[in-house]
């Protein structure tokens, strides 16, 4: 199958109806948990065929992680507020303390599945990890041409780290849901000192 057939064969859901079949497996992941999760469930739900998500998504796997990926707002390589500390605050508040609340419960949930499925954990890796890490390092290397935070700092290898890390340890540590004001308060505590980056 040439490139060009295999776009025609997967450009005849609309936006709209994509953006609706993903809401549906969030839905369906948030009820059931991924491994429960079915083809059959998603075509139920969504009253599609189940040949049609196949020809579109190839599976469960690539279904849910472009179903995560399409949830989260924006693109973050788009943020350039003319500062680290602006950046980093905008990133954050792109997602109310609901939002975040049903990301954090979502990830947890997904977090076993990802380790124990291959297939799921190239699919995340492809569509929600690699790309994130490829727009973070440009938000950072424009601190970097702007004389924010030193090249060598061996701090800037960790920020995702450090940013996920505080993202899903809020529950686990404090028994809360991660919070705009929690993480704000974290990136001047913690992220922008770590890169000796300007936290006022």
């Amino acid at each position: 199958m040439t490139e060009a057939t295999a776009t025609a064969r997967r450009s005849r859901i609309t936006p709209e109806r994509e953006a609706e079949l993903y809401d549906a497996v969030l839905d369906l992941l948030r009820e059931v948990g991924y491994d429960a999760l079915t083809m059959d469930a998603v075509a139920a739900r969504t009253r599609s065929s189940k040949a049609t998500l196949y020809r579109q998504w190839g599976g469960k796997a690539e279904l849910v992680a472009k179903a995560v990926r399409h949830n989260k707002p924006g693109r973050v390589g788009d943020v350039d507020t003319g500062s680290l500390k602006g950046d980093l605050h905008a990133l954050t508040l792109r997602a109310d303390d609901c939002e975040m609340e049903q990301s954090s419960a979502l990830m947890r949930g997904l977090a076993m599945a990802v380790h124990g499925n291959p297939d799921l954990l190239t699919a995340f890796r492809e569509h929600l990890v690699e790309p994130e890490m490829a727009d973070f390092r440009r938000v950072l290397q424009r601190a970097v041409d702007r004389g924010e935070v030193r090249a060598d700092n061996p701090a800037l290898g960790f920020v995702m780290h450090m940013m996920i890390g505080a993202f899903a340890a809020r529950t686990m540590i404090d028994e809360q849901p991660p919070t705009q004001d929690f993480l704000l308060s974290y990136i001047d505590a913690v992220v922008l000192p770590a890169l000796g980056a300007p936290a006022s």
